[in-house]
């Protein structure tokens, strides 16, 4: 059972930057796992950011891809996100997700673990 932990939110004011992390254990081995980061607003849905797969290919969405980045280090278990330059509109819980294997979509279906999430208020 995968276990995933996020850290690293905050309140920041507009145009600041932070940089969440995301902790995984429970698997035989965090090479194999496939993760994402996700976001989820009050009254939306949530949402697909950045994903990076077992080799570190990194796939992002494009209302982020200027000011995010997605990175993972397989030695600590652990993936990060990166936010720069932050918009009023990147206020939300985030989270990150993970599945087995090679592929990294932004398809919020196609995860099967999640963390409890992490706050980003920006104002």
């Amino acid at each position: 059972h995968v276990q995933l932990v996020e850290s690293g939110g905050g309140s920041v004011n507009l145009g600041r930057s932070l940089n969440l992390s995301c902790e995984a254990s429970g698997f035989p081995s965090m090479q194999r796992l496939s993760m994402g980061w996700f976001r989820q607003a009050p009254g939306k849905e949530r949402e697909g950011l950045a994903a990076i797969d077992d080799v570190g290919v990194t796939s992002y969405d494009d209302s982020i891809r200027s000011r995010f980045t997605i990175t993972r280090d397989n030695e600590k278990s652990t993936i990060y996100l990166q936010m720069d330059n932050l918009e009023l509109e990147d206020t939300a819980m985030y989270y990150c997700g993970a599945r087995p294997g090679s592929c990294a979509p932004e398809e919020v279906s196609a995860y099967d673990w999640w963390g409890q999430g992490t706050q980003v208020t920006v104002s």
